[in-house]
């Protein structure tokens, strides 16, 4: 526990596929409004059901990378959306965090927490980065081609 944060244990959910800079500034965000940030990390199953693809990294791999953050107390697979008021219950959470792209989804849940919708960190997408992934030609490719190879 951080006690330099306010009481109250947050929760917050997310696949966080091709970690970057905007995972990691959502989280330390949700992690100032507690003492204590439990992360549930999207298993692959539901990524595919949400998004009918597979992250690119596996759960597995997704959730080390984010328990070993230093503003996440505790991380969990997430198994489905219809379980979030469940998680909030096992965590025992006051404050639910989602993305400002889900605002108003989850306020139902309000009667069981405070609900937080924060913004998305601007021109940072995980969508964004696998398109110039597909896109763009790998470094080695950009050398070869300025050397004339």
């Amino acid at each position: 526990m951080n006690s330099n944060r306010p009481p109250g244990r947050v929760i917050t959910f997310g696949t966080f596929d091709l970690f970057h800079i905007g995972h990691l500034r959502v989280l330390e965000r949700a992690a100032a409004l507690g003492d204590h940030l439990t992360v549930g990390v999207s298993s692959d199953a539901f990524n595919f059901q949400k998004k009918n693809r597979l992250p690119f990294v596996p759960q597995e791999d997704r959730r080390a990378i984010v328990a070993a953050l230093r503003c996440v107390d505790d991380t969990f697979i997430e198994e489905s959306m219809e379980l979030k008021e469940q998680y909030i219950r096992e965590v025992r959470a006051s404050v639910l965090v989602m993305g400002d792209d889900w605002r108003g989804k989850f306020d139902h849940l309000s009667h069981m927490c405070k609900v937080e919708y924060l913004p998305r960190t601007a021109s940072v997408s995980t969508t964004e980065i696998e398109s110039l992934i597909r896109t763009r030609p790998s470094p080695t490719a950009q050398i070869r081609a300025e050397q004339g190879a």
